[in-house]
């Protein structure tokens, strides 16, 4: 069983992407703009990480 699973993608060059860390339920979000990306978790409006069950 892979860790993350891919739940949204939009775009070919500039890629946004929403992944599922299966273990914690934690939503991640991920960008690429050419060379430059960054992962990092969505958080709701309390500033707290949101979580699928």
């Amino acid at each position: 069983m892979e860790r993350f699973k891919k739940v949204y993608s939009q775009g070919a060059v500039v890629v946004t992407e929403i992944w599922v860390d299966t273990k914690t339920g934690v939503n991640y979000l991920f960008h690429r703009d050419g060379n430059a990306s960054g992962f990092t978790p969505l958080l709701d409006k309390e500033g707290k990480p949101i979580v699928t069950p």
